[in-house]
């Protein structure tokens, strides 16, 4: 599929990821169990970063030698992400502001809701204007957005009927008229959330009746049928199954997502890392992207979630981010970035919830604080994100009026200074598989 060019040209599944490894490290060479992050920063060498080559010429077309060139990046290729839930909705303007201005310095990706309960609670009535306006100040911002979610049964709206027929109608009309009306706005899709145990108390419990109707329809069928009806709405879309299941039994889920022609029916493989008892170790990361990585699709990490409080799921209220815990976080969060930034199947890490501020579970796992102050993690992505992994130079034209280096993907500007005072600049895409070949010509 046209798609997934970019990822395809880098090799699939394991094999991409061991030609990336290089050579082993002297703890691997002595049998000892690898670490994974020792090796870190020579797989992100080699997965995250492009060669390129710019020619400078003049404006009669001929080779300009001895010009200065300085390049610095302007936006990743790689998705840094978070839920967006609380814009427009603090009441304060001081900390509204403060929330979207840290929001955009260091990330470059936004997850905006769809829950059905909320976005539609009344029937006919779905938050199509808010979510509008929402989606056009990320994309105003540079920031790519992301649905979430188009089907999950984790709470059924008021108003749905008894009828599991007509629930499964309402359902893939509510898919077609989101996906079709925000095409061009919002071109990525959490399309089914959680299918795996879709089938689990809790949820039979809140939603009884999207539970029953999928139970009815089968839980690989209904899936099958959500993705069908989102790729009709948007043929360009790309399209995401998502869960918190990264075992076996979400990869056997997703072997079965084909159409009748064995082709599949998903572009990525969203997996969530909710870490509130506890982070997940290096050898897990990697087992985790390893299973997931064969099918060949890019992986997003779609709800990352790493406290500064007291671990554990269920907290005394309220539950507070400690000076302790927000070190630690930081800490964890640079290993834990590190670590996927390195993996060469996943191509976006999202955040989950950005702020301390009506937090998920109440849960102090925020990169800012309630009051919108950064915490340390804050600080070491922001170091992470726009400093070690972005990418500056200066250069000076050869004999044939070319520059060469090597930079992480994304978008870079690179400015052409002459002797004489004369300068001119061009915004180059240094992609993933090249072949990265540009000229810069100079105005007359």
């Amino acid at each position: 599929m046209n798609r997934l060019n970019t990822f395809q040209r880098i090799g699939l599944g394991i094999a991409g990821i061991c030609l990336a490894l290089g050579p082993v490290s002297a703890r691997q060479a002595a049998g000892e169990k690898p670490d994974w992050l020792s090796d870190a920063e020579q797989r992100i060498e080699a997965c995250r970063k492009g060669d390129f080559e710019v020619t400078v010429l003049d404006a009669e077309g001929r080779p300009v030698v001895g010009a200065k060139v300085v390049s610095r990046q302007v936006r990743h290729d790689f998705l840094f992400g978070c839920n967006i839930f609380q814009w427009g909705r603090i009441a304060d303007p001081e900390l509204q502001e403060a929330y979207l201005r840290r929001f955009t310095e260091v990330l470059n990706y936004a997850t905006v809701p769809f829950y059905w309960p909320s976005y539609e609670s009344e029937r006919g009535k779905p938050n199509h204007e808010f979510t509008e306006r929402l989606a056009r100040w990320c994309k105003e911002h540079g920031i790519e957005v992301k649905g979430h979610p188009l089907a999950w049964n984790f709470a059924d709206p008021g108003w749905l009927p008894d009828d599991p027929q007509e629930v499964f109608r309402l359902q893939f009309d509510r898919i077609t008229d989101c996906v079709s009306r925000f095409r061009g706005l919002i071109d990525r899709w959490d399309v089914v959330n959680e299918a795996t145990h879709f089938d689990r108390e809790e949820f039979l419990r809140r939603a009884p009746k999207m539970s029953r109707m999928w139970s009815e329809i089968g839980q690989v069928e209904f899936t099958r049928r959500c993705f069908v009806a989102a790729r009709a709405a948007n043929p360009d879309a790309v399209l995401l199954i998502n869960d918190y299941r990264t075992d076996p039994p979400y990869a056997a889920l997703i072997e079965k997502l084909v159409d009748d022609q064995g082709e599949r029916l998903y572009d990525v493989i969203g997996i969530q890392s909710h870490m509130h008892s506890g982070v997940w170790s290096n050898e897990q990361i990697r087992t985790v992207c390893e299973r997931f990585a064969r099918f060949g699709v890019p992986l997003h990490f779609t709800e990352t979630t790493i406290v500064s409080g007291a671990p554990g799921r269920e907290r005394p209220r309220p539950w507070r981010t400690t000076p302790e815990g927000e070190e630690q976080q930081a800490k964890e969060v640079v290993r834990f970035y590190t670590m996927l930034f390195a993996e060469p199947a996943v191509e976006a890490i999202t955040w989950w919830d950005f702020s301390d501020y009506r937090a998920w579970q109440a849960a102090p796992a925020g990169l800012i604080r309630e009051d919108m102050s950064p915490k340390p993690a804050y600080e070491a992505l922001l170091r992470l994100v726009k400093d070690k992994w972005w990418s500056r130079g200066e250069y000076q034209t050869d004999e044939n009026g070319k520059v060469r280096g090597r930079v992480f993907h994304g978008e870079h500007r690179f400015a052409v200074e002459l002797a004489d005072g004369r300068r001119t600049e061009a915004v180059l895409h240094v992609a993933k598989g090249g072949p990265n070949a540009f000229q810069i010509r100079l105005p007359r």
